[in-house]
């Protein structure tokens, strides 16, 4: 049996910054959105005038998450595949960035994720 050290530190980041790109993408999708910034139609057309990406941009950052959720308990859980997850966190966490969304600092949290899991010596 032999023994890996796990990278606590990148999976920590990774799990947080996917926590935050699908609660953010999840809000902005209109899952408690009302309570928070107004209706589902002021949502639209918010996000259809200013970025002019159309109804599917939050979706982005719920994806995102999602997978940088999953690579996250991947690299976990199965430490020695550790650059194969951290590459997939890494894309993701960089989609989320570059797509916006009002995630910048998760789409951060899992870029710095992906890059400690990519570069952790195990």
């Amino acid at each position: 049996m032999q023994t890996t050290e796990k990278p606590i530190a990148a999976f920590v980041l990774s799990l947080l910054g996917g926590l935050w790109m699908l609660a953010a993408g999840g809000m902005a999708c209109g899952f408690g959105w009302n309570g928070m910034m107004g209706s589902r139609q002021d949502m639209w057309m918010w996000g259809r005038g200013i970025h002019g990406y159309g109804l599917w941009w939050p979706w982005v950052s719920v994806f995102a998450g999602v997978v940088v959720l999953i690579g996250a308990v991947m690299l976990y859980t199965k430490p020695d595949q550790h650059r194969t997850w951290g590459v997939v966190i890494l894309v993701a966490s960089a989609v989320s960035f570059f797509a916006g969304m009002g995630s910048l600092l998760a789409g951060a949290l899992g870029v710095i994720g992906g890059v400690l899991a990519v570069s952790a010596k195990i």
